[in-house]
């Protein structure tokens, strides 16, 4: 695809990314913004929220800050809302809010840590789904919406971080089950999971980047950490019209990780 044709993707589409103030949230708003859509960015705090919406428009991009809690039903279609109110339409969600927590054996996991990755990883991403979904079968052109899974869940797995785990190949699972679901409603949902890639989450206790560079040479195929811009690159093929026949798949995104 020529550069001209893949810079204007989603120009006159409208974007919500959840977890949009830092990390693969941020890589994914501006990839969008960059391709001609408007975006919207959420999470719970304003001023990282804030922070990506200046480097959009300093870089020519439309954006919209608004914060919102993915666990509560009400903060997100209060987000749907203020995309729809302000652009005219909701196009594109890429649901990317969640955590880690909970670094320990089943046994020693705490019950806290289980039920924040829960409440958030996978409740939060069911709430997203329904609020969006439901603005986009109105729309007769539906939408498309990205979940981002991981690469640790469904695909492949590691001692001491079972709660992690769990929830998210929870969301791969649901990710699928939505996309038969919703298909006929003009919505195509899809995933991606990623591997370690060049944000803070991936960083080890105690690990600079020089560090988890080193690990990474042994540990991956690949022999470096995914860049978020790679990430990003893989939800817009996901959201864009170049996958108008793909539904219901998990792109792993992981340097050959989990092969």
């Amino acid at each position: 695809m020529p550069a001209a044709a893949a810079r204007t993707r989603f120009t006159g589409r409208t974007a919500l990314v959840t977890g949009g103030g830092s990390g693969l949230g941020r890589a994914i708003a501006i990839a969008l913004a960059a391709e001609g859509a408007n975006v919207v960015v959420t999470g719970r705090s304003e001023a990282p929220l804030k922070e990506t919406v200046t480097l959009i428009e300093n870089d020519g991009g439309t954006a919209l800050a608004h914060t919102a809690d993915v666990t509560r039903a009400a903060d997100i279609e209060t987000a749907v809302r203020a995309a729809v109110d302000r652009f005219g339409s909701l196009d594109v969600a890429v649901n990317n809010a969640g955590v880690f927590r909970g670094g320990a054996p089943v046994a020693d996991l705490a019950e806290e840590d289980w039920r924040t990755l829960l409440d958030i990883n996978v409740t939060g991403t069911l709430l997203a789904l329904q609020a969006e979904v439901r603005q986009m079968r109105t729309q007769p052109t539906g939408g498309a919406i990205v979940n981002i899974a991981s690469n640790l869940g469904a695909h492949k797995r590691r001692p001491g971080i079972a709660g992690y785990v769990a929830s998210k190949a929870a969301v791969s699972a649901l990710t699928r089950a939505a996309a038969l679901d919703h298909i006929k409603d003009g919505v195509r949902i899809n995933a991606v999971s990623p591997g370690a890639s060049s944000t803070t989450m991936s960083l080890r206790p105690g690990e600079t980047e020089a560090d988890r560079a080193e690990r990474m040479k042994s540990e991956s195929p690949l022999g470096r950490v995914v860049d978020a811009a790679e990430i990003a690159a893989a939800v817009l093929y996901l959201a864009s019209d170049d996958a108008a026949s793909v539904v219901g798949a998990d792109l792993v995104v992981d340097g050959g990780a989990s092969s």
